[in-house]
């Protein structure tokens, strides 16, 4: 397979070294905005990769491009704001399609916290009838969250439980960034989108309907030494992709983020250094929350002062033949473990290897579609067996009901 990827961040550097490792493709074409970090990720990925520059806000340009690179598919790397162009271009190439965050939300102008505008993907699930007609497949979603934490879910339904209440991903860590008060790992950008927006939430008889930021706190006990860590609702597309294909009476997500981070979220959206709409500074048109962005640490570059342990899962619950039954399927990672192995920080190591191993499953075959589809539309145990041999294997609790 010849695979196209648009993105040498911290992700798409991960995506490389361990696609790389695995010896995965034929050739890998490496593009982005700055040729020359480009040029080192390919540098850094083995013989098979080559580097490319591309606006990935050009649609003509990355349909271009995917023509040139004779690529099978092409794998998003970049943030959401870059969806669509990469998307409807994938689709005039005829190639298939995979990325790791779906098209943008926008909330409901009179009630955001209450009802759903444009939800995370809905620009991506109405052009489902272009790619089914053009038999093209677009996984969409298919990184760790989402990506891995929906295989999660579609494991439960098939394999764990005859009926399913509540669906919940839960997220937490322990990381620590040495010498830095207030350092994200991983895209600001996207963390203020994902956690000041209107969280989703589906539930059966209401089907989907939004609530405040932070809501709902919860205390979740999380594996691998991180430990109790209070919960609270956040955006996310999970929320969006499994009821539509597994049945549950409620979908949830929610991210352990602790107090100072929440604080600092809250003090971004009150000084408007949230927004995304340009403000004239000195003569010059800047976006505030790209500033933010551009005044913190890139998170790509912090894994050797990172130290810790990332968490990614499902709680599922519901009934089995046993009665009822609590179950967290979860993968943690080890930030030391990631940067020994594959000179990659954690958090971004565990988003790109689920593309990586996405990918190989539709070269083999094990794996395959047509139209819009979300990582639980597919079979779970392929997927799963691969990421038990990935070095950092996934587990599963058994919970004590309620």
């Amino acid at each position: 397979m010849r695979v196209l990827l648009i993105g040498a961040g911290g992700v798409g550097s991960a995506f490389a070294r361990i696609a790389d490792r695995r010896g995965s493709f034929e050739q890998l074409t490496i593009a982005d905005f700055d040729q020359a970090r480009a040029e080192r990720t390919a540098a850094a990925a083995g013989s098979r990769a080559s580097a490319a520059s591309v606006d990935a806000s050009d649609e003509a340009a990355l349909a271009e491009l995917m023509a040139a690179s004779r690529c099978d598919a092409v794998l998003n790397a970049v943030d959401p704001r870059f969806v669509m162009p990469i998307f409807r271009a994938a689709l005039t190439a005829g190639v298939t399609y995979l990325d790791m965050a779906m098209s943008l939300s926008h909330p409901h102008p009179a009630a955001p916290y209450e009802r759903t505008g444009v939800m995370l993907g809905d620009e991506q699930f109405a052009l489902a009838p272009e790619y089914e007609q053009r038999g093209l497949l677009a996984l969409c979603g298919i990184g760790v969250e989402p990506g891995l934490s929906d295989v999660f879910a579609r494991h439960a339904a098939d394999h764990l439980f005859d009926a399913i209440d509540q669906i919940g991903v839960r997220d937490g860590a322990n990381l620590v960034v040495d010498g830095y008060d207030f350092a994200p790992t991983f895209s600001i950008w996207t963390t203020i989108e994902e956690c000041l927006n209107p969280p989703v939430i589906w539930e059966r008889d209401r089907g989907w309907f939004t609530t405040e930021p932070f809501s709902e706190p919860e205390e979740f006990e999380f594996p691998a030494g991180i430990g109790t860590q209070t919960c609270v609702n956040v955006e996310h597309e999970e929320v969006l992709l499994v009821p539509r294909w597994l049945q549950a009476n409620r979908v949830t997500f929610k991210y352990g983020l602790g107090d100072d981070f929440i604080d600092v979220l809250k003090t971004l959206r009150r000084l408007g250094l949230d927004r995304t709409d340009k403000v004239s500074v000195g003569g010059v048109s800047v976006s505030p929350r790209d500033v933010v962005a551009a005044c913190l640490p890139d998170p790509a570059g912090l894994g050797d002062r990172m130290h810790g342990v990332t968490c990614a899962g499902t709680w599922v619950t519901g009934t089995s033949p046993g009665g009822h039954r609590e179950v967290y399927l979860y993968q943690a990672v080890d930030n030391d473990w990631s940067m020994a192995e594959y000179g990659s920080q954690a958090v971004v190591w565990q988003a790109a290897l689920p593309a990586v191993l996405a990918l190989e499953l539709l070269a083999t075959g094990a794996w395959s579609g047509v139209g819009v589809l979300g990582p639980e539309a597919l079979p779970s145990e392929p997927f799963l067996d691969l990421v038990a041999d990935s070095g950092a294997p996934w587990a599963m609790e058994e919970r004590a009901a309620g």
